[in-house]
Formats: C-alpha cells, sequence, structure tokens
C-alpha cells in the first residue's frame, strides 16, 4: 500500500516543506491525534494561530451559526454587519489614542503587502526599511521585507526594489540598541534619503528569525525618528498578536503606539483571517478600490474572531499566558544547570524561545536544536525550531493548554534535551 508520505510527494511541491510525518485525523485544544491514532502535544499551534486552542467550543460554535446564515458575499459586493463589528472592536483594541480604521484580508503576507500599500499611498514616498532577521510572507514584497535568505527567497530572483535592512538589537550576538540605532542613522546617509522612506516595518518579537524581543528604549527610538522624518512605523504583529506576549498586542508592552499594525494567525482560530489597523487618516489614503479582496473578511473567519476575541477575554488568557510562559521559564532555567548548551531562555508572555550552542565552539548548534525537536517527537511532543542559525526552539502552545498536560509536555522536554546531550 502508497504511504500517505510516498502520495504526497508524488502530487505536492516539494517547495511545501513539512516539519513533521504527522497526518492530522482529529485535534482537541493543546492535542493532536494521527491517522494511526497515535496522540501528540502541540507545542507549534499551527505555527501560532491556535491561542485559543484547537477546536475551542465558543469558536465552533460561532463557526456554525455562521454556517447556517451565510458563507459568501465578498464584502465589497454585499456586506455584513459583523465585519463592520470587528472593525470597531479591532479600532478600540489596536494600541494608540486616536482614530482607527480597519480592513480584512486573508493571509499575514497580504496584511503586510496592504499595509505597505496604504504607507506609500499616505505618505507619497516610496521606500521601506526591515531589519536583519524579520519574516514578513513569502509573497514577493514579503520575501523583499523579510531579513533571512534561505529558504525564503532562494532561487526565487529580483526583489521589489527600494527596500532596504537595517541590524535588529540582540544582545546576545554583540548588537546593542546603539549600533541598531547608528547604522539605521547609517543607512539614511549612505543609501536612502529619510524623505523617501514611506515606513519601517518591524515584529515587535522576531518569529521566525529567532524570538527575539525588541528592547524598549529601540522601540521608542523608532517612533522617534520616525516622527522626526515623517516616516510611519509599522509593526507586524502577526504572530505576536492576541494574547501570545501577555498582552493582546505586543506593542502594549513598550507604550509605543505604531501608525499601522498587521495581524493574522490566532485573529480567527484557526480561520483564514488577517488586518491592518491604524490611523483612520493614513487607512483612508487609498482610493475606494484600492484595497480589498473575493475573501477578504469571509464571514466564517469573522464570526470565528469575533469568539476568539470573547475567550481571550473570558478567559483571562493574557494573564494565562505570563503564568505558563513563567513556569516554562523557570524550567528552562532548571534544565540549564544540567545542560550547558542552553545559550538563552527568554520571550514575553508565552512567547518563548531556548537558543542552543555547541559546549565546545560557543557557536550556534542547528544540530542539537533539530536532534531535541526529533527526540520530543518520538516522544509524542510537537515542537518548532527557528532563528537565523537554525539553533533556537520556540514554544507555541496554546494558551488554553490544561495544566496537566503542560505538566506531561515539559517533563518530556526536559528528557529530550537531556537524551540528546548524549
Amino acid at each position: 500500500m502508497t504511504s500517505l508520505t510516498d502520495r504526497k510527494n508524488a502530487a505536492i511541491s516539494r517547495g511545501v516543506g513539512m516539519t513533521t510525518q504527522i497526518y492530522a485525523d482529529r485535534a482537541e485544544n493543546a492535542e493532536i491525534w494521527d491517522k494511526e491514532g497515535n496522540r501528540y502535544i502541540d507545542f507549534a499551534s499551527g505555527i501560532a494561530v491556535v491561542n485559543t486552542g484547537h477546536r475551542h467550543p465558543k469558536v465552533i460554535e460561532a463557526v456554525k451559526a455562521q454556517l447556517d446564515r451565510f458563507t459568501h458575499t465578498c464584502h465589497q459586493v454585499v456586506p455584513y454587519e459583523n465585519y463592520v463589528h470587528l472593525a470597531e472592536r479591532l479600532n478600540a483594541l489596536a494600541p494608540g489614542n486616536f482614530a482607527k480604521k480597519t480592513i480584512f484580508v486573508t493571509t499575514g503576507a497580504e496584511a503586510v503587502e496592504n499595509a505597505v500599500k496604504i504607507a506609500r499611498a499616505a505618505t507619497g514616498r516610496q521606500a521601506i526599511i526591515a531589519f536583519g532577521g524579520g519574516f514578513h510572507g513569502r509573497t514577493f514584497m514579503g520575501m523583499a521585507l523579510t531579513g533571512k535568505v534561505v529558504p525564503y527567497k532562494l532561487g526565487f530572483g529580483a526583489m521589489p526594489a527600494d527596500v532596504f535592512h537595517a541590524p535588529f538589537p540582540i544582545e546576545l550576538h554583540g548588537v546593542s540598541v546603539e549600533q541598531s540605532m547608528a547604522a539605521l542613522k547609517k543607512l539614511f546617509a549612505a543609501d536612502v534619503d529619510p524623505a523617501r522612506v514611506a515606513a519601517i516595518i518591524i515584529e515587535p518579537v522576531q518569529g521566525e528569525g529567532g524570538f527575539y524581543p525588541a528592547p524598549t528604549t529601540f522601540m521608542k527610538a523608532l517612533r522617534e525618528i520616525c516622527d522626526q522624518h515623517g516616516i510611519l512605523l509599522i509593526a507586524d504583529e502577526v504572530q505576536t498578536g492576541f494574547a501570545r506576549t501577555g498582552k493582546l498586542f505586543a506593542m502594549e508592552h513598550h507604550d509605543v503606539a505604531p501608525d499601522l499594525l498587521t495581524m493574522a494567525k490566532s485573529l480567527a482560530g484557526g480561520f483564514p483571517l488577517a488586518a491592518v489597523t491604524g490611523r483612520a487618516e493614513v487607512m483612508d489614503a487609498p482610493g475606494p478600490g484600492g484595497l480589498g479582496g473575493t475573501y477578504g473578511g469571509n464571514p466564517i473567519g469573522i464570526a470565528a474572531a469575533h469568539a476568539v476575541l470573547d475567550v481571550i477575554e473570558e478567559e483571562k488568557l493574557c494573564e494565562r499566558a505570563n503564568q505558563l510562559g513563567n513556569r516554562l521559564k523557570q524550567r528552562l532555567a532548571a534544565i540549564r544547570e544540567k545542560a550547558p548548551e542552553i545559550a538563552d531562555i527568554r520571550g514575553p508572555g508565552f512567547m518563548n524561545a531556548v537558543e542552543f550552542n555547541d559546549v565546545k565552539t560557543n557557536l550556534p548548534s542547528a544540530d542539537f536544536a533539530n536532534k531535541v525537536r526529533l527526540i520530543a517527537l518520538e516522544k509524542g511532543l510537537i515542537l518548532l525550531t527557528c532563528g537565523v542559525h537554525g539553533n533556537v526552539i520556540r514554544f507555541l502552545a496554546p494558551i488554553t493548554i490544561e495544566d496537566e498536560v503542560f505538566a506531561e509536555a515539559l517533563d518530556v522536554l526536559e528528557a529530550s534535551i537531556l537524551e540528546a546531550r548524549g
């Protein structure tokens, strides 16, 4: 009999990489069962998509109710009230004490693309500045903004012009806030006139780049330099949003309001939905018809997102994220005493990571991180690696994970790290 993996290899482009060979059959909260009945604890959440867990009852109830009414009209043709209501909610919840407006699209990359379009329309400028190690999607503008070549840009030819990169401040790797700001100012002097820059885009915590949080001093300095030169600040909260960092949005940790904020992933609890929320006058810069998309703001995703926002508030998931993250970091700190390969433990709320180095060279060790991931998978725990050097394991379990399942996962994690040592 042909295996599912063989069928996949014959039918699907190899460009669609797969972290595991698990074929899901069903899932509930933080657990997944495969086609053979094997159980796994999910510390990936579909890459930060199900912060509220797989099949949260309130999300499923909202989706079923919407299914009984209608599934698609295209909001640009026949609009619907729950789209308007969700925009109102996000306008009120997004950081910034000013009038805001929102648009809905389908993916995080699409949200980023639209944020760039809006920024260019609002400023009349073209250039965009992003950061090394950042990830902003797999569309051409998303790839151009992304600060990592392999695998995202490899073989895809010329990227869109007028995109520049500055170093992201990571003290662990010898890049201070002062050095990052100096590099940004050098960019203005050597490569692009700040009067031509429409926007600076940044992840408050780098996702694919390694879960490095941006220091508050850096965020405040960026806000200041944007204000000085009339540049818009775009916060890419596609991975950081919706209680993951212990706040609804990660920018709240810095008391800095972006002009535009992109969101997706956990916005709709597993259903495709993304959004851009920003200053009302900036969001209104494009003319009618300049923004939108056939599936943008699909009513099923909109209904799910309303339920997600309710669950985050009712179940106090921001507080829960902080509690879980503290437990995870404390456990990793205890493991570190037995595993000197652990070079760093970090992350706000429940957006945490552990970084591994080779004990002999003190250089990043992707091999060790991947070994931990594979051993954990054999023991029933799904983990994801990330980072420019591939030596980071990131933790993205649902914030709704039950205490006993979380404790079980921590035991598996410790056993996997210690087994990888030898």
